[in-house]
């Protein structure tokens, strides 16, 4: 079954898993212009991997639940996709 993924995810100071459950997608992941600061994501190694407002990037068939976001509270971040 396919299913129409749009999320808007409130940033906090710590890290915060897309999906709080296994969930398999391909999605556009934005940070927003009107963001005020960095978005970063937990990267493969533990290291912060810091994306700009106004960017973002397209992932096929990943596992929600395995990424992870922080940046400045109040900050989004959208998802926008599909489980197919």
């Amino acid at each position: 079954m396919n299913n129409i993924i749009m999320r808007k995810i409130v940033l906090t100071a710590g890290y915060q898993q897309l999906s709080s459950v296994p969930l398999v997608a391909s999605v556009c992941i934005s940070c927003p212009p009107g963001n005020a600061g960095v978005t970063y994501f937990k990267g493969d190694d533990g290291s912060d991997v810091p994306w700009q407002p106004s960017e973002w990037h397209r992932f096929v068939r990943v596992n929600l639940s395995d990424i992870q976001a922080k940046g400045t509270p109040g900050d989004i971040l959208t998802l926008v996709g599909g489980s197919w």
